[in-house]
C-alpha cells in the first residue's frame, strides 16, 4: 500500500473484518489537522481489494480537500464497504461497520455515499456517535446531504456557464447527467426548474424513466453520455471516467458535477490543461453534502446558515476559475495547491 500511487502521507488505513457479520471493510484517514477525518461510507463491489484500498486513498484525499476549501473544521477520510452485501446480512454488517468506527475514537466520522442511505447510517448511530446524515430532528439541520451536494453543483455551474458565455440564466443550457442517484437525480429537478434542457443516462432503467418523466430530459445510452454534443457535463456517478482519451473526444463547454475523482490520472490532467474545456474540479462543487453533514455533527447552525454556506460554493468557484484563468494555471492543479497550503497553515 505504501507504495501505490494513491497513498498521499495517509495518517492511518485501518483494514477492518467481521467474521460473524461477514464485513470487510477499509477505513482511510488522510488527515486530522484541521479537525476529525470526516467522510461517508461507500458500499461496492470491487473488481479486488487493492482497488477499494484505492478508492479510500483516492476518497479521504479529496475529503481533507474539500473540507479545507469549504473553510470547515474537519479533516479528510473515507470508508469503503467490500459487496456485496446480502440483505439478510445488512444490519449485521452496519453494526459491525459501526463498531469499527467507534473504535477509532472519533478520530473518524462518518456518514452515507454510494450504496449507502440514512437506515444504514442509524444502524452504525447504536454503535457510535462518530455519524452524521441522520433523519433531521424538529429544529435541527442534517438528514439526508444529497439534496445539499446537488444544489452546490447548480451554484458550480450556473458560475461556470457565465464565464464560459456571459450567461445570466440556465434556460436553453444543454446539460448531460451521467448518473441518477440521490444526488444526479435531484441536480435533475434543479436544472429542469431552471430551463436546461437534460440527456440523461444510468445504468438503472427505472432511475432513467423516473427522471425523463419528472423533467422531460432524453435518455442517452450509457456509453454515450459523456460524449453528448452540450454546453454542459455533469458527471455524477463513480469516479475515474475523465481519461485522456476521454477528454480528447468531449464535446461540451463545462465539465461541473457531483462524482468524486473524475480525473482518472495525471494523463487526464494534463489533457484537460491542454483543452478549452472549463472544469470546475469536483470536490470545490460537491461540497454541500459534507457542509450539511458538518453543521449536523458539530451543531451549532440553522438551516439558513447551511444553505449560506451551500451557496457560498458559487462564489468560490468563481474566484478559482478566475484565478487560474489570470494566472494561466490548470485549475485543477490550483485547486489541490490552495487546499494544501490551508492544510499545512493550520499544522
Amino acid at each position: 500500500m505504501l507504495n501505490l500511487p494513491d497513498f498521499d502521507d495517509h495518517e492511518a488505513v485501518t483494514w477492518v473484518s467481521d467474521r460473524k457479520s461477514g464485513l470487510r471493510a477499509v477505513i482511510a484517514q488522510h488527515s486530522t489537522v484541521l479537525g476529525p477525518a470526516a467522510g461517508g461510507c461507500r458500499l461496492w463491489s470491487y473488481g479486488s481489494p487493492e482497488a477499494g484500498v484505492v478508492d479510500a486513498l483516492r476518497l479521504s484525499r479529496g475529503m481533507s480537500y474539500k473540507n479545507a476549501m469549504a473553510g470547515l473544521p474537519l479533516g479528510g477520510g473515507k470508508a469503503v464497504i467490500f459487496g456485496p452485501v446480502p440483505a439478510d446480512q445488512r444490519e449485521a454488517v452496519f453494526e459491525a461497520f459501526g463498531a469499527a468506527v467507534e473504535r477509532l475514537a472519533g478520530r473518524y466520522v462518518t456518514a452515507e455515499d454510494v450504496g449507502v442511505s440514512v437506515s444504514d447510517m442509524q444502524i452504525v448511530a447504536r454503535q457510535t456517535r462518530a455519524v452524521s446524515g441522520l433523519p433531521r430532528a424538529s429544529g435541527s439541520v442534517g438528514g439526508d446531504p444529497s439534496p445539499y451536494t446537488a444544489r452546490g453543483v447548480l451554484r458550480g455551474i450556473e458560475v461556470a456557464m457565465r464565464q464560459a458565455d456571459g450567461r445570466t440564466d440556465l434556460e436553453g443550457v444543454r446539460v448531460a447527467v451521467q448518473g441518477l442517484g440521490s444526488v444526479g437525480g435531484a441536480l435533475c429537478g434543479l436544472l429542469a426548474e431552471r430551463g436546461a434542457k437534460l440527456l440523461v443516462a444510468d445504468p438503472h432503467p427505472d432511475r432513467v424513466a423516473a427522471v425523463c418523466e419528472a423533467t422531460g430530459a432524453k435518455a442517452v445510452p450509457l456509453d454515450a453520455i459523456l460524449f453528448q454534443d452540450v454546453d454542459v457535463l455533469a458527471p455524477c456517478a463513480l469516479g475515474g471516467i475523465l481519461t485522456a482519451e476521454v477528454i480528447g473526444a468531449l464535446n461540451a463547454t463545462v465539465i461541473a458535477g457531483a462524482a468524486n475523482n473524475q480525473l482518472a490520472d495525471r494523463a487526464a490532467s494534463a489533457a484537460l490543461a491542454a483543452s478549452d474545456l472549463i472544469y470546475v474540479p469536483d470536490y470545490v462543487i460537491n461540497a454541500g453534502g459534507i457542509i450539511v453533514v458538518a453543521a449536523e455533527y458539530l451543531g451549532g447552525q440553522t438551516e439558513a446558515d447551511v444553505l449560506d454556506r451551500v451557496d457560498a460554493i458559487g462564489p468560490r468557484v468563481a474566484d478559482l476559475l478566475a484565478r487560474a484563468a489570470r494566472e494561466a494555471v490548470p485549475v485543477d492543479a490550483l485547486a489541490d495547491q490552495l487546499a494544501a497550503g490551508l492544510i499545512e497553515a493550520a499544522r
